[in-house]
């Protein structure tokens, strides 16, 4: 089968695009699905360079919270859409020709509500930048419907269980102000759509040219971060919780708009941060947090509960698609410069097509 096939840490010339990989077979309790669809996120690209290390050093590192469990050569791709091609032992073989989505966790337990060790499909077991691949039964979720796969994609878990996994961490309420960062990447998309689910208010903090796309899906205003006083417009808003993406300097700054006027609070100033692409390393002043009550939750992953819950929303369409365009899993490696140099009018997910599946589901949105 055709597969995209990471072979070290490094640039995306570590990526070997094969014509011969091996395809893998189901065992008991999984469903062989034929790839239509695998959307990119960021973390394909912090996994290949060995952007994930929890000390200061700059040392590489792969996503460890379950242990190094990444091995070379690995298939990259959690978000991953396609249909039921051959089904293991005590799998139901009426679900073959099944249309699904990949809940993209490799949990540790079969805890509900709790995930403190999460690995994931395209580091600890492979992923879906391939024709086919190998996955839990019961995390293949069925979905049917007028979405294209393309755009099914899109919703992937990656970026929607990470987003909501931010909002319950935070007990973010009906009514309550929540200014996002990085809002027009996947995550914080996500974030802006499932505050509106959830009933709350969402703000966007974003680098200019994304004013109209983020007030189409759901902001009720968009800050431009590129201004030097964008705390006081973000301040203005009432902010009652922040979900950070951003990190680096400007989370102290979030911290501090939040703590302006306590005695105005009903809840405790909270901050969810699930990435920092301004910087792994910022200095805060503990007494900022202590002092002021200040609730920090650092955030990777979500629950199996959450992904019932994203699923169940789905079926309802509930979330809106946001498909950027498309790519041929031939051209991963330009997808890859492509997504690391997004401008102003990027918006949304690029979604990656094997080629043998490429005009049925990948033409008709093929990016420009």
């Amino acid at each position: 089968m055709q597969a995209a096939v990471l072979t070290g840490h490094g640039g995306p010339e570590m990526l070997d695009i094969r014509s011969d990989w091996p395809v893998p077979r189901p065992g008991p309790g999984e469903v062989l699905v034929r790839i239509t669809a695998t959307a990119k996120n960021n973390t394909d690209r912090k996994v290949r360079e060995g952007l994930y290390s929890t000390r200061d050093d700059a040392a590489v590192a792969s996503f460890a919270m379950a242990g190094d469990t990444l091995r070379f050569p690995r298939i990259q791709g959690a978000d991953v859409v396609g249909r039921v091609a051959a089904v293991g032992e005590g799998v139901d073989a009426a679900r073959i020709g099944e249309r699904g989505l990949l809940d993209f966790n490799i949990y540790p337990d079969a805890q509900p509500d709790l995930n403190l060790a999460p690995d994931y499909y395209g580091h600890g077991a492979d992923g879906g930048f391939a024709e086919y691949g190998v996955f839990p039964s019961d995390q293949f979720h069925a979905v049917a419907g007028a979405l294209t796969d393309a755009e099914l994609a899109t919703l992937g878990m990656c970026s929607w269980q990470t987003a909501l996994h931010m909002l319950t961490s935070a007990g973010v309420a009906e009514g309550e102000h929540v200014l996002v960062t990085g809002a027009s990447g996947g995550v914080g998309a996500a974030l802006i759509q499932l505050c509106r689910v959830l009933g709350a208010v969402p703000h966007a903090l974003a680098s200019p040219g994304k004013e109209a796309g983020l007030l189409g899906l759901g902001a009720a205003s968009v800050i431009d971060r590129s201004r030097s006083d964008w705390p006081d417009a973000a301040g203005s808003a009432g902010v009652d919780a922040v979900m950070d993406l951003v990190g680096g300097e400007m989370t102290p700054r979030l911290i501090e708009l939040m703590c302006r006027d306590l005695r105005a609070r009903r809840t405790p100033p909270r901050l969810s941060i699930a990435g920092a692409s301004a910087g792994a390393v910022t200095r805060i002043p503990w007494a900022l947090i202590y002092l002021n009550q200040v609730q920090i939750f650092g955030v990777s992953h979500g629950t199996r509960a959450e992904a019932g819950r994203l699923v169940g929303w789905i079926r309802e369409g509930r979330l809106r698609p946001i498909l950027a365009g498309t790519m041929r899993l031939s051209q991963l490696r330009e997808a890859e410069a492509r997504f690391a140099d997004r401008g102003a009018d990027f918006l949304g997910k690029l979604v990656i097509v094997p080629d043998s599946q490429w005009d049925q589901h990948g033409a008709a949105s093929a990016l420009a």
